[in-house]
């Protein structure tokens, strides 16, 4: 049988489970367990003797052409009918009858054994009376006690041994991930060293004496059984760690931590007595129908403990408030979440019951992959938690919480995958020695699986990188000084780089896939270089774009942030994309502007900015004084706080720039940082209309002196005085 044909069973399994228990449901035939092969009479002929006569006739008759033609013809006629068969045989349909038998010949075997199970118990209890003698029960028992008792003296003695270790951990400080992380090796090794102090106590004196076959088969698979308990208790103290809430891995509150471990203790020693029981009842010669109806009714004490556990289960504090936000009205509640929980469990049990053991690990895979992964995440960000935060920062996370993270869930992936292959009866060490088509692809897709994995884990510890280092550069800090230039040149060259490496892990990992899978890569890459080349003669523009970009880049002609003109596109740089630049203009317009239409570019944030103001005062207003005011408001701007790490140098006089019609026209400079000369402007003009008007300096406005039709004229008004005063003089 190929692998991949478990693939295909796993689904028609389920299919013929539901036909069967309807089957059950209407009724078995009433001959379907009185009914036995009957044996045919069949003739034995006595052998017939080869004589010369006889294989000279038969020579004869193969060296006939007619003979021979009609052999082919037969032979031709028996291929064809056994490969019609063979395909009936593979059909989807011979498939699911064949699944839909095997169901009910387990049920119906189970039902046979039934009535039969008391008296192989009974010669079970024989088996031990006759081995172990009459109080060979109580026997077994008390040495199972006896041993385990050695096993936790040892590990009292170990932890005794450890006190002072385990005392400088509980003072230990965990305030940074460093010390997280040490304190969680350390936890480790105590636990690995509490497990092989138990094993060493328990099963190490055990092993070193000579007992009888039976008996030793008996108290070991106990021992065992609670090895298994120790192990599940140890395990569950390492990560939730109930009775220190600061050593806690997985972040629930003391209350979650107990109830889990509790729990997970009791399963896992439930699950281990058993297993072990199945093999002793092996041992003891009860039948495989016997011991599987032993180890389903065991079955439903874990199918109970699960169930208990969904339901009964603490609600974390976040998620006993009604959620509010849009995304998360569309989460499921909490009963609809065990109501799902609870089916999956069941839908286990049954299908453990129905020995469909392919269907079992694929639902197995489906209900306990997303509980895992979502555990998993929870435990890497709660564990590489920022310095001095009790809960995760919002920022990004760091390079190495991604890398634990994706790879293991990678890891979870890989061994879900395995599972499911062990389940189904996949081969993976047939799968790579193999040769045929099949084997090769089914080979191909898994180390295309692992390679594109592995590509998941190094994209995102890149991009996280580049994401940290951008929320690093968010704050400029001081305008024009070497970090604001630093962080901003950051934040225009990481996206573009991030874009560059996404596309590079992608078409690497994507052909690397393809080789693994063994589609030749070759003719690939040459038919991408080909394509390339027709693509950039028939989009020169595309191309020229991407080239000026790239040099406007290398020059650092512009930065995001900064606001830059050229022709009559202007605005402040907002990003860039691989042929175009966004400029955000003052009154809120967005220009896309490809890199091959900026030509020249005028940067206007780059270092300082002088900035240059013209006033007017009449003739008749002192100059001087005007200078001595305009050079004070400089100098008080300099020393104001809030514009004092704005200005380069202060507000000043540089004389009279023109005498015009109506005005003297002064002329005044300030440096101030790039784009922050606005506010200082404003400020500067306003104490200059204040100062002047509290010296007496006139600001000068153009005038118009109009006549009216009902007012004379200064000329006419002069000439009639004239008039009036001649004769006077005469006189």
């Amino acid at each position: 049988m190929y692998p991949y044909k478990p693939i295909a069973h796993a689904i028609v399994r389920v299919l013929a489970i539901c036909f069967a228990v309807a089957i059950l449901v209407i009724g078995l035939p009433t001959g379907a367990l009185s009914a036995t092969p009957k044996a045919g009479n069949s003739a034995v002929s006595p052998k017939s003797e080869a004589t010369p006569e006889k294989i000279q006739e038969l020579m004869a008759l193969l060296a006939d052409p007619k003979v021979r033609d009609w052999l082919e013809q037969e032979s031709k006629a028996e291929a064809t009918q056994a490969r019609e068969s063979d395909a009936e045989t593979n059909s989807i349909s011979h498939e699911f009858d064949s699944h839909v038998a095997a169901v009910r010949e387990h049920i119906v075997a189970l039902g046979l054994t039934l009535p039969d199970l008391p008296n192989q118990f009974e010669h079970a209890a024989a088996l031990v009376g006759a081995d172990l003698g009459n109080r060979g029960r109580l026997k077994v028992l008390l040495h199972v006690a006896l041993f385990v008792a050695l096993g936790f003296g040892v590990e009292w003695l170990f932890r005794k041994a450890t006190e002072r270790v385990r005392r400088h951990l509980d003072e230990h400080p965990l305030e940074t991930v460093s010390d997280r992380l040490r304190v969680v090796a350390t936890r480790f090794a105590f636990a690995v060293g509490v497990v092989a102090a138990f094993a060493l106590g328990s099963i190490g004196p055990f092993l070193t004496l000579d007992w009888a076959p039976l008996f030793r088969e008996m108290v070991l698979g106990y021992l065992l059984v609670f090895l298994m308990i120790r192990v599940a208790i140890v395990v569950g103290h390492f990560l939730l760690s109930p009775h220190h809430e600061h050593f806690r891995i997985i972040p629930v509150d003391t209350v979650a931590a107990r109830f889990w471990c509790r729990r997970i203790a009791a399963f896992v020693g439930l699950f281990a007595f058993g297993w072990v029981e199945f093999g002793l009842l092996d041992r003891l010669g009860l039948s495989l129908e016997s011991r599987q109806l032993v180890a389903y009714v065991l079955g439903l004490g874990l199918l109970a403990i699960a169930l208990e556990t969904v339901w009964r289960r603490p609600v974390a504090p976040e998620d006993a408030v009604e959620p509010a936000s849009p995304a998360k009205r569309h989460h499921l509640g909490r009963s609809a979440e065990n109501a799902l929980l609870s089916i999956g469990i069941v839908l286990l049990w049954v299908l453990w019951v129905l020995h469909a053991m392919a269907s079992f690990w694929l639902v197995l895979v489906v209900i306990s992959l997303p509980l895992a992964l979502g555990v998993t995440c929870r435990a890497v960000q709660h564990l590489l938690r920022p310095a001095g935060s009790a809960q995760v920062s919002e920022g990004p996370p760091s390079v190495i919480a991604v890398c634990l993270e994706r790879g293991i869930r990678a890891l979870l992936f890989i061994g879900a995958a395995a599972a499911l292959a062990w389940g189904w009866g996949i081969d993976l060490i047939h799968l790579a020695a193999g040769d045929d088509i099949l084997t090769r692809i089914a080979h191909g897709v898994l180390s295309a699986i692992i390679i594109l994995l592995v590509a998941d884990v190094l994209w995102h510890a890149m991009k996280t990188a580049i994401d940290r280092k951008l929320a690093e550069s968010a704050d400029l800090g001081q305008p024009s000084t070497d970090e604001a230039r630093r962080n901003a040149r950051l934040r225009t060259l990481l996206p573009i780089f991030r874009n560059i490496l996404f596309v590079v892990v992608i078409a690497v990992a994507v052909l690397m896939a393809l080789s693994a899978m063994g589609v030749p890569i070759t003719p690939l890459v040459a038919g991408a270089g080909v394509l390339g080349i027709a693509v950039g003669f028939g989009a020169q523009t595309f191309a020229r774009d991407i080239i000026a970009g790239m040099f406007y880049l290398i020059d650092d002609a512009f930065r995001v942030g900064e606001y830059i003109q050229s022709g009559n596109y202007k605005g402040t740089v907002e990003g860039f994309s691989i042929r175009s630049v966004r400029l955000r203009h003052q009154r809120g317009a967005v220009y896309t502007v490809p890199f091959s239409l900026l030509g020249a570019v005028q940067n206007q944030s780059r270092d300082w900015t002088i900035d240059k103001l013209m006033v007017g005062i009449t003739y008749d207003s002192n100059i001087e004084l005007a200078k001595k005011l305009i050079k004070q408001i400089g100098l008080e701007l300099a020393e104001d706080p809030e514009f004092k790490p704005l200005i380069l140098e202060p507000l000043k006089m540089q004389g009279v720039d023109a005498l015009g019609d109506f005005a003297v026209q002064l002329r005044m400079k300030m440096m101030t940082l790039p784009g922050e000369n606005f506010p200082i402007r404003r400020q500067a003009l306003a104490m200059i209309k204040k100062a002047f008007d509290a010296n007496g300096i006139k600001f000068a406005f153009p005038t118009v002196q109009v006549a009216g039709e009902g007012e004379p004229s200064t000329a006419a008004v002069a000439q009639r005085a004239l008039q009036l005063t001649q004769p006077a003089a005469a006189e």
